[in-house]
Parts: C-alpha cells; sequence; structure tokens
C-alpha cells in the first residue's frame, strides 16, 4: 500500500533516485539556514560570529549538527548589501542574521518581508524605519540595538577628563555612514559645556583617514574623537597607528581599538550584542515571531584603557577614570 502510493504521487514506481530525493528533501527541512549577512570584513568578524554561535548554542543549535549558516560579507562595500541580501533570500534560509551598520538590516528588510530578520546595529531602529518600536517591533524584524550615536557626548566627557589641557578637540567621522549626522549633532552639542571647540573631520576611504589625521595637526587638535563606523571598524589599525603616528589621545566606543592599541574606549561590547542577537535567531527558529521579541538594548557599557599606549603619549591616566575601568591593558 505503502509503495502504491508513493507510485500515484510521482507517477510511477518508487526508484533509487527518487528514494534518495525524498530523503534529501526530508533532511534539508530538518536542518535549518541562517543567513548571516555582515558589513564588514570576515576576518574583523571571527569573535562576533564566535559570540552568535554561542547565543545559538544556548537555545539548542549548533552549527554543523541541527543548523547550518551561510555567510556573506560585504567587507565594507555597502554597495553590495542589496545583492548580498537577495541571494540569502534566493536561497530560501529560514533566519537572516544582519550585523553591522543600519545599511545592512535596511537591505535585508528591503529584500525579504517574509524571512525574520536579528539584526546588530548602532544606529537607532526606529529612526532609520527597520522597526515600529522597541518594545513592539511589528513586522519580521527585531534584534540588538546600541545606539552609538548616544553615546558620542559621554566619550567626549571621558576624553576632556583624560586631557583637560585639550581645548581643541576633533571629531572623525564617516560622511555616507548613517546616523553620522545625529551622532556628530549630539557631540556638537555637548562641546560648549565642556569648554572645547570641536573641529569635524570626515573620511570613507583609506586615503582619506590619512588626509584626516593631517588636518587634525594643522587644526591643532589636542584629541580626537573616532565615532562609530564599520569601515573606521574594519581598518582600526590604519586609525590607532595614525594616533599614534601624531601623537594624538583618541577615543573610540568599541574595545577592539583599545585592544588593537587604542588609547581608549567606551561603549557596549559587540560580542555580548552578537550573543543576543544568536539567542533571539534560535528563539525564532523554535517558533517565536520577531514581531513578539522586543529589540533589546545593552545593560552594561565597558571601559578599556590602554595603559602602554598612554606611557607612549605621555600621559597619566587619572585615578578616577582608572577605578571605573572594566579592563586594563598594560
Amino acid at each position: 500500500m505503502r509503495r502504491r502510493k508513493f507510485s500515484i504521487l510521482l507517477g510511477g514506481p518508487l526508484t533509487v533516485s527518487t528514494a534518495w530525493w525524498f530523503a534529501a528533501r526530508a533532511q534539508q527541512k530538518a536542518t535549518p539556514v541562517i543567513g548571516y549577512l555582515y558589513g564588514g570584513m570576515a576576518g574583523y568578524s571571527s569573535p562576533d560570529v564566535t559570540a552568535f554561535r554561542r547565543g545559538l548554542a544556548e537555545t539548542g543549535y549548533v552549527e554543523g549538527q541541527n543548523v547550518a549558516i551561510e555567510y556573506r560579507w560585504a567587507e565594507g562595500r555597502y554597495d553590495l548589501l542589496p545583492g548580498l541580501a537577495a541571494d540569502l533570500v534566493g536561497r530560501n534560509v529560514d533566519v537572516i542574521a544582519a550585523m553591522g551598520v543600519t545599511a545592512v538590516p535596511l537591505a535585508a528588510k528591503a529584500a525579504t518581508a517574509t524571512i525574520p530578520i536579528v539584526f546588530v546595529t548602532g544606529g537607532n531602529p526606529v529612526v532609520s524605519g527597520l522597526v515600529a518600536s522597541l518594545a513592539r517591533p511589528g513586522g519580521n524584524v527585531t534584534g540588538v540595538s546600541i545606539l552609538v550615536a548616544e553615546l558620542g557626548p559621554k566619550l567626549l566627557e571621558l576624553l576632556s577628563e583624560l586631557v583637560p589641557q585639550a581645548k581643541v578637540i576633533a571629531l572623525l567621522r564617516n560622511p555616507t555612514s548613517s546616523g553620522s549626522d545625529r551622532a556628530t549633532r549630539h557631540v556638537q552639542e555637548a562641546a560648549p559645556a565642556k569648554g572645547v571647540q570641536l573641529h569635524v573631520l570626515e573620511a570613507s576611504s583609506e586615503s582619506e583617514i590619512d588626509a584626516a589625521f593631517g588636518s587634525l595637526v594643522q587644526q591643532k587638535a589636542g584629541a580626537l574623537v573616532i565615532l562609530s563606523d564599520q569601515f573606521f571598524f574594519n581598518r582600526r589599525e590604519q586609525i590607532v597607528a595614525l594616533a599614534a603616528r601624531h601623537s594624538v589621545p583618541a577615543i573610540y566606543e568599541f574595545g577592539e581599538y583599545a585592544r588593537a592599541g587604542g588609547l581608549i574606549s567606551y561603549g557596549a561590547s559587540l560580542t555580548a550584542a552578537a550573543r543576543q542577537a544568536g539567542t533571539y535567531a534560535g528563539k525564532i527558529l523554535k517558533g517565536a515571531k520577531p514581531a513578539d521579541l522586543p529589540v533589546l538594548q545593552p545593560t552594561t557599557f565597558e571601559l578599556v584603557i590602554n595603559l602602554k599606549t598612554a606611557k607612549a603619549l605621555g600621559l597619566a591616566i587619572p585615578a578616577l577614570i582608572l577605578s571605573r575601568a572594566d579592563e586594563v591593558i598594560e
């Protein structure tokens, strides 16, 4: 009877090849696939990928065992994102993890209104139109927002405490990055209260980064704030090296900069955010709907100080700042 039913469905007897097809389809359905879309370079994302997998494992999913992950890297070229997102949609993945600048989840959202999307982004997801609200995202998108634009004034405050003699401070931003205008405005509004003059420098290419540091010297800026950006993050070694070459104290938003030789950083942990995204992806694979999962925000921020760099700059880190540090690199 069972063989006869298969014969009716297939229009003929069950052969070895058709039996293999059914087995392959069953296996394919049993193993969900996550599309991992990242705005930066593969080599720079390994800690975040590891953290994402850790979050998945907390919900019972292990890559290579009961879940597969398709990786796509934009290498800092945001113009590639729509095509990469469309490719993942064409492969009919079960969830898209959109990691990095706001342009990444926006590209994923433009590519599909049905496949669930989990993001990690520094932009405001409500302002960018990713979600209706943080508490009730609506639609097929949710994730983790680290709201880096709001941290700009805090970076300026810390830098002013660290280098109180600096009355001219430069701010480096990528003008092509979404949210850059908002973040810049926040810092500009905070500058008068700190009694500093703020010079805004712009860079969206490697050569422009070099030129920006040249302008910083000409303007006699005594310190530098680096705004968060995927492009800058991918070139953090270049930026840190230039800051050292020009002997300028600089503050960054992520600990990876300080660990690469930067002076000081303050912001949310990217690996913690990636782990939370992995947990959300696992919950969605188990049946949760993105619309019912509120957008998460960091509850703690890490202050990382590189004492070796401070010594090279001839800076003494105030005891009050040192006592607040989560990590001190010696």
